[in-house]
């Protein structure tokens, strides 16, 4: 087999519409009926609901406090359109920082957590959140262990990665497969 990337000049928001056209296009293609995408203040997920109409789309936030104690980055209009597209928003803690951020935040040091992050983030910030959020969301039962999904994911805001994946829980990590990557920045 003989498949095709797609490779960004630069990493970013400006790929984002690139990316959900490359995405839906492998989803047809592959019958897939699943994206999930990363989204942190929720434009990115909602472009997502609107691109992929008739799809389940599942858009996966950052936790609250992430970036300041009791605030939530993602926006309740933009959760709103989410829903309304007929989108899920899924916010949880994020499967490789968690605990992991308090001890490196107190004690100045690294947990398994946040040295598989590290690792991933060789083949990008995307890539490690494309893994992250599938997890996260088949450990709360959103996505199917046994059916291919599409994530989505960027570094910074918008998206430059996407992948096709099949789903595993947190408890079988080390069985997750990249099974194509659909693009990605060259960097």
């Amino acid at each position: 087999m003989e498949g095709k990337i797609v490779y960004f000049d630069k990493p970013g928001a400006d790929n984002t519409e690139d990316v959900l056209r490359i995405a839906k296009k492998r989803a047809k293609e592959l019958g897939i009926k699943t994206i999930v995408v990363a989204t942190t203040v929720g434009s990115t997920a909602v472009r997502a609901t609107e691109i992929f109409k008739g799809m389940k789309v599942v858009a996966v936030t950052h936790s609250a406090g992430m970036k300041e104690p009791n605030s939530q980055e993602v926006t309740e209009e933009n959760c709103k359109k989410i829903v309304k597209n007929g989108g899920v928003v899924f916010t949880a803690t994020h499967l490789f920082s968690g605990v992991s951020s308090a001890w490196r935040k107190q004690f100045n040091t690294y947990l398994i957590g946040d040295i598989m992050a590290n690792t991933l983030r060789m083949l990008g910030q995307g890539m490690k959140v494309t893994i992250e959020i599938t997890v996260m969301v088949a450990d709360a039962g959103l996505v199917r262990t046994d059916e291919d999904v599409i994530a989505i994911a960027g570094t910074g805001r918008g998206a430059d990665y996407a992948v096709v994946l099949r789903p595993v829980n947190s408890n079988a990590l080390f069985d997750l497969r990249i099974k194509e990557i659909l693009c990605k920045p060259r960097f």
